[in-house]
């Protein structure tokens, strides 16, 4: 593909893991507004719970999540102590009788946690929410912070799926990110796990980092493969250090150009989908057998703000600084900063701080921008089913950009919106087409490749 075609088509967009996207949500829906929102859950509803730890030790400069490094354990346990309470809270809100039929804790490093701190947690998040028997519970995995007592402590809470983040394998380039990480250490993690009963093996990969190559990557890519992963996530390194100041660390000169990230996510989605991956979405590759594989290709892969899952529950409940969850009628997230976090929950206050309300016409562009980020593209009957007040307007829409695309990118026929092959690369492009709220405000995104 040509590059100046590809640095057009590559114009800052969101990633799209919501609709409307998190710069769009607002005061106005607050405490109040959640509890009542949480009280409308019930048996009925299946939900998935979020654990923000937002402490590392040590600072990835990629990283963009809400995290604070600290060489002392002593924060730790504070925050603990209040995540805790949030629990007591939250859970006190909640029906019984809404199963948890999901659990993810992520960061951060929330295997910087010491094993009885692990346990404890999950003995808390029992106590007051009800856990299907077939839960799935899933852990970012720092392989530096591991030992064997924290692997005995996640086979004890139930660990089923470890996501292990590796970015990249060559030293210049982890030296560059200040992420040190052998392949021996990855490795023996993946085989640690594995040897206590965790059935599925996550790996996190990126692509437009400082000083990587095509070679560089494609050696990343080699070695990731060879520990046979169930699941590889394939990212593009978002540089924002307008929003994320660590950022600033990264040589922006030693980053490649938007062309170049292209040739390398191109070539390592080609290699992945050759060693016997099935591509799911945009960014995700997984085993053939794996339910994410299974879940893209009979149309039931979802999208929220961990990417890509299978996870069918009603609700998504985020607990920590930061966390953002879910639910039927809206959004909601917590204030990020942990010592403000603190004081709300340590006297025993909703921690929430900003979210956004779901108007009808939010849920049905909500619906078609996640059928072309998960499936490439929607049918026009099942729109109209999904929402019939709005169908027509979407589909009068999706008519419109397929008459007015000059790039190859989509198809309007046969009763359905459809991207091409050329277009599926730029789904986050044809996706903000049909976002009612980008453009509006100051927010400033990542790079579409």
């Amino acid at each position: 593909m040509r590059d100046d075609l590809v640095e057009r088509l590559s114009a800052p967009v969101p990633r799209y893991t919501s609709y409307p996207t998190a710069p769009h949500f607002s005061e106005s829906v607050g405490p109040d507004t959640y509890r009542e929102w949480l009280g409308n859950l019930g048996g009925r509803n299946r939900l998935s719970l979020y654990v923000h730890i937002p402490y590392c030790d040590r600072l990835c400069w990629f990283c963009a999540c809400h995290t604070r490094q600290t060489l002392r354990y002593e924060p730790v346990e504070a925050y603990l102590k209040g995540l805790f309470r949030e629990i007591d809270t939250v859970g006190g809100m909640v029906s019984r009788d809404a199963a948890v039929t999901a659990l993810h804790l992520g960061g951060g490093s929330p295997t910087m946690l010491r094993p009885q701190d692990m346990i404890a947690l999950k003995r808390s998040l029992s106590e007051r929410f009800q856990f299907a028997t077939d839960a799935e519970i899933s852990v970012e995995m720092d392989p530096n912070d591991l030992d064997e007592a924290r692997h005995d402590a996640l086979a004890e809470i139930g660990l089923a799926r470890a996501s292990l983040g590796i970015q990249d394998f060559d030293p210049k380039v982890q030296k560059a990110i200040n992420r040190l990480q052998t392949f021996e250490q990855t490795r023996a993690v993946v085989e640690a796990v594995r040897s206590r009963g965790v059935r599925s093996v996550n790996c996190d990969v990126l692509y437009g980092l400082p000083h990587q190559t095509l070679a560089s990557l494609g050696e990343t890519v080699e070695a990731v493969v060879s520990m046979r992963p169930d699941r590889i996530a394939l990212f593009g390194y978002a540089h924002v250090p307008w929003m994320k100041k660590h950022q600033a660390m990264i040589d922006a000169a030693s980053l490649p150009g938007v062309a170049e990230r292209f040739r390398q996510m191109t070539m390592a989605a080609e290699m992945l989908v050759a060693r016997g991956y099935q591509a799911v979405g945009i960014d995700h590759f997984a085993l053939p057998a794996d339910p994410l594989a299974s879940a893209s290709r009979d149309g039931s892969l979802r999208r929220n703000f961990q990417g890509y899952t299978d996870d069918q529950a009603d609700a998504l409940i985020g607990l920590g600084a930061s966390a953002i969850g879910q639910l039927p009628e809206g959004y909601v997230q917590n204030m990020p900063a942990t010592g403000e976090y603190l004081r709300s929950v340590n006297e025993g206050r909703l921690a929430s701080v900003r979210g956004y309300a779901l108007t009808s016409e939010d849920r049905a562009r909500a619906w078609v921008i996640e059928r072309i980020m998960c499936e490439f593209g929607f049918g026009l009957e099942c729109l109209r089913r999904a929402h019939p007040s709005l169908a027509a307007t979407l589909i009068a829409e999706g008519r419109a950009i397929a008459s007015a695309d000059r790039d190859g990118l989509v198809q309007f026929g046969g009763g359905r919106f459809a991207l091409t092959e050329k277009g599926q690369a730029f789904a986050r492009t044809v996706a903000s087409r049909f976002d009612a709220h980008f453009g509006k405000g100051t927010a400033r995104h990542s790079v579409a490749v």
